[in-house]
């Protein structure tokens, strides 16, 4: 804790320093990482407070053998329980990139039509997330499925812990139903995957050559093949040495799609490197393998039965209609958990 509120000081300090909004994304970016911290420092110094408030009264109760007084503590203790196991879950999102915003993409897998429908129900149950979470979100690029849904489609998300805590949901999702687009209404499997990268500042630590650079322009379009401007402002930017693609459209101008596009490319290869150095982290991406049968995360099965499973931590409901209504941060802390655990059994494995 001392160094989060020693982070907490440096920061409230730059923010009060002259010229702090001149640049402005630099400026957004301390704001939410002050406000990622404070998330953290505030709600363990109020649990202190609480607790040695309660000690007090505790004593004093017993001391005049007030039983009512008592059974009030009885229950502030319960509450004050919960809010403590809060914070066992923030402090599990002490990666340093966990209160970073990230780049967040869906891609639709084997399947076709069905796994394009998918990936568009994905990203509704996404997006009712990050509006119950307050976190800010825009489209950066989407690519329609031929007939329905999306093919794919890549969203900049800000918020405390956004990468932290979506980091939990990279991966491929399996979808079992009823098809809505077969008339004999046989059960059908669909694939999507989910792939969160954390957002990284320009801090010259990438070094991006020009030469290694293609750049292709092309016009926007929105979902049903309609364009979004009559212009090619639409960036896609591939990276010659790993082959990586990027793409920006959400913007009328050309050069903002631009800047758009290499802070995702910026963040790929920022990534890349992470896994070079990191085992666990390479693990994770090779895990998801191919974005069909057998690497699945967690499946969502709405016939025969209702239920939805992680195949990571076991965790499962069976109201299924409120988890694609973005009700999934218990699958979250459920997997922060279980990560946790892994990453304690590792250590001590090593040592």
């Amino acid at each position: 804790m001392p160094s989060k509120k020693t982070l907490r000081a440096r920061l409230e300090t730059q923010m009060a320093g002259a010229g702090f909004w001149n640049d402005q994304d630099k400026a957004k970016a301390v704001v939410a990482e002050l406000s990622a911290v404070k998330t953290i420092v505030e709600p363990v110094e109020e649990v202190s407070r609480a607790g040695r408030d309660l000690a007090e009264l505790f004593e004093l109760a017993a001391a005049e053998n007030d039983t009512e007084t008592l059974a009030s503590i009885e229950d502030d203790l319960g509450e004050l329980s919960k809010r403590c196991d809060k914070i066992e879950i923030a402090g599990m999102l002490s990666g340093p990139d966990d209160m970073k915003g990230c780049f967040f993409s869906i891609h639709a897998g084997a399947g076709g039509t069905e796994s394009c429908d998918w990936a568009n129900m994905l990203l509704r149950m996404y997006s009712r997330y990050f509006e119950r979470n307050k976190y800010a979100y825009e489209q950066l690029d989407i690519t329609p499925g031929e007939e329905v849904g999306v093919r794919s489609v890549t969203l900049k998300v800000n918020g405390a812990f956004a990468y932290g805590k979506l980091s939990c949901e990279t991966g491929v999702h399996r979808l079992v139903r009823i098809s809505p687009f077969d008339s004999n209404k046989r059960r059908h499997t669909s694939f999507a995957a989910v792939d969160v990268i954390p957002e990284h500042e320009d801090t010259g630590d990438i070094d991006i050559k020009d030469e290694d650079l293609r750049t292709d322009f092309y016009r926007a379009s929105g979902a049903g093949g309609q364009h979004v401007n009559k212009t090619s402002s639409a960036v896609r930017i591939t990276h010659l040495p790993t082959g990586i693609v990027v793409q920006c459209q959400n913007d009328r101008s050309q050069h903002k799609n631009r800047t758009g596009a290499m802070k995702v490319l910026r963040a790929r290869l920022y990534m890349l490197e992470k896994q070079k150095r990191d085992d666990q982290i390479a693990k994770l991406y090779g895990n998801k393998g191919e974005i069909a049968w057998g690497n699945q995360i967690r499946s969502y099965v709405l016939q025969p039965y209702q239920m939805i499973k992680d195949h990571r931590t076991d965790y499962q409901v069976g109201n299924v209609q409120a988890v694609l209504d973005g009700e999934i941060e218990d699958f979250i802390e459920s997997y922060l958990r279980y990560r946790s655990k892994e990453g304690k059994g590792i250590k001590e494995r090593k040592s």
